[in-house]
């Protein structure tokens, strides 16, 4: 299969990767609609053609969070990358490093804290989920400082996962999901033979380094279902706040009180995000909360933005929509899936090509300019009306 397009690495992971992983991956909640609305509701923003505007070659370098990022694009926290390619999160984590753009570490990541601060480097962040077991969150804050990884990512929007029905049709959770998942490796023997057997060990790192215990797919699944607390307040994050001595980064905000309650957190950074549509299904696309929350809260905190990326033309809208900075999850992953380190290096090359193509074709010289007068004057009347 000839890669052309970041939507081609899609149709290269569904071929190369188990079902199960596969719809883990590419799935939403219920009837995922919000999902679907996450695509089509930014495909849809149109931007404002510029022409004879003389600015040169755009440059895609910005300061995000007090660093220098070459292009306003991270990688974003997804759960079991390491079962998508061998040792997955080290191989993603590198194609950052050599990209110049940071990497975010699950919580529920195959690969360690330490093993992947060992073998890349880079600006790495560690995502935390809140979870009933506090002991293992002041573990995983402890590690990730140890390992240098000085931005914590707290993810807010998953108090319990989403009921996700695709993973119980595909065998990744349901009845006979050890026995389903074992039939399609079989299926797949590329995959089976470098993941399944030449990337072992299959546990969860960061849980087994907390309990000692090692913990494979079936294990997962149950560990999401009977971990996460939806008892959690803001008033609970204050000891995160107040412990966690670098960057705090919320992510999962849709409604801009949330978000000045993140002001009042003293969080360094948002994410606007619905969680690619794997939690609330109904609930609205990022581009349509993405321009309220920015200006509500824009200049107190620095708002990125992820859910529905699939190319640097998304990229570019998100900027004009009020995002400093976009993470990619799903479309990433993808090329993890299909080509490991390197399908992940190329995916990067061809979102910062289509951005220069489409800011020259806007008349942005870099990401900073970018902002809501790039955008078609019928979206600004509509956000002006709203």
């Amino acid at each position: 299969m000839i890669i052309s397009s970041p939507s081609d690495y899609r149709q290269a992971a569904k071929r190369r990767v188990p079902r199960f992983l596969f719809d883990y991956l590419d799935g939403g909640s219920v009837t995922e609609s919000t999902l679907r609305s996450n695509v089509e509701a930014l495909q849809a923003i149109p931007l404002r053609q510029r022409v004879l505007q003389g600015g040169g070659t755009p440059s895609l370098e910005t300061e995000i969070l007090g660093s220098q990022w070459k292009m306003p694009v991270a990688l974003a926290p997804v759960g079991a990358t390491g079962m998508y390619a061998r040792r997955g999160e080290v191989q993603a984590a590198r194609a950052a490093e050599k990209a110049g753009i940071p990497y975010t570490l699950s919580t529920v990541s195959v690969c360690s804290i330490e093993e992947v601060a060992k073998n890349a480097h880079g600006e790495q962040w560690s995502q935390l989920y809140v979870l009933k077991d506090r002991g293992f969150m002041k573990n995983a804050l402890e590690r990730a400082w140890e390992a240098g990884m000085k931005t914590l990512v707290f993810t807010v929007d998953m108090p319990l996962p989403g009921s996700r029905y695709r993973d119980r049709r595909s065998g990744m959770s349901g009845p006979n999901a050890k026995l389903r998942q074992y039939a399609q490796a079989i299926t797949h023997p590329q995959w089976a033979f470098d993941v399944g057997l030449k990337g072992k060990p299959l546990s969860f790192g960061n849980i087994e380094a907390y309990t000692g215990h090692e913990m494979n797919m079936d294990d997962y699944m149950g560990f999401l279902a009977k971990n996460f607390d939806p008892s959690i307040s803001w008033s609970d994050l204050e000891w995160i706040r107040e412990s966690w001595k670098g960057k705090l980064i919320i992510k999962g905000l849709l409604d801009k009180e949330d978000a000045r309650d993140a002001v009042r957190l003293g969080a360094d950074g948002i994410v606007v995000s619905n969680h690619g549509g794997r939690q609330l299904d109904g609930a609205i696309s990022t581009a349509q909360a993405l321009p309220h929350i920015a200006e509500a809260v824009g200049d107190e905190l620095t708002v990125l933005a992820d859910s529905g990326v699939r190319s640097g033309l998304d990229v570019v809208r998100m900027l004009a929509l009020g995002a400093q900075g976009v993470l990619l999850g799903r479309a990433y992953v993808y090329a993890l899936a299909a080509r490991g380190e390197l399908g992940v290096s190329h995916l990067l090359d061809l979102i910062a090509a289509d951005m220069r193509v489409t800011m020259t074709l806007i008349g942005a010289n870099s990401p900073a300019e970018i902002n809501s007068n790039h955008l078609d004057a019928v979206v600004k009347e509509i956000k002006m009306s709203e």
